[in-house]
């Protein structure tokens, strides 16, 4: 794997991650609330967790 396509690989994992995590900042600390935001942050880290776990697969091959 070219250095090029790591690092495009770990610019989409961060701007992803950046994205997703102020967008369930915003709904948590917004009208609903940490309780009723806390599902939506549950589902952002597993995805998170997956992202990262395939890119990681990916940097291996």
């Amino acid at each position: 794997m070219k250095s090029s396509e790591k690092l495009t690989i770990i610019l989409g994992i961060v701007l992803v991650g950046v994205f997703v995590t102020g967008l369930a900042w915003s709904i948590s600390t917004g009208l609903a609330g940490f309780w009723r935001g806390l599902p939506f942050w549950l589902i952002v880290i597993f995805c998170m967790s997956l992202l990262i776990y395939d890119s990681l697969k990916s940097f291996r091959e």
